[in-house]
């Protein structure tokens, strides 16, 4: 397979991720390696709160855990361990550790847009989350 022409090398290669979203203009795919801070005690400190988006998300984790709810249930990663949950499905996920977690995250555009979204708005009362959600064809479970 060959890359267009106007896809150039460096808007579909990352020489180092980290810290960094790999997002090629016109991809149905995101790559993006982040970390998660660890929860204190008990609390899970969400990275997301439940919710659900017809894309299908994935997770790697490179070093640390990361709990993923999915449905009902959850699992708990390790390094090397993956998650990918299927596009309408409810989930959520959190560090269960106590120092980050490092992981790489593959998601859809629109779900990358979200993101970017949810972290560019000034209001993030539960009401206005709702209606962002809404806009990217997205649901939120739980605020």
């Amino acid at each position: 397979m060959t890359v267009p022409e106007e896809v150039a090398a460096r808007d579909v290669t990352a020489l180092k991720l980290a810290e960094r979203v790999l997002a090629p203009s016109g991809s149905s795919l995101v790559l993006a390696e982040w970390t998660a801070q660890g929860s204190a005690g008990e609390t899970p400190l969400y990275q997301a709160p439940l919710h659900a988006h017809p894309e299908d998300e994935a997770w790697y984790v490179l070093e640390g855990s990361l709990c993923i709810r999915v449905g009902d249930d959850h699992s708990e990663i390790g390094p090397g361990g993956a998650v990918v949950v299927p596009g309408g499905t409810a989930h959520t996920f959190w560090n269960p550790g106590a120092g980050p977690t490092r992981y790489v995250l593959v998601m859809g555009p629109q779900t990358y847009a979200l993101i970017q979204a949810i972290h560019a708005a000034a209001d993030r009362s539960p009401e206005a989350m709702r209606r962002l959600f809404t806009e990217y064809g997205a649901t939120l479970l739980e605020p």
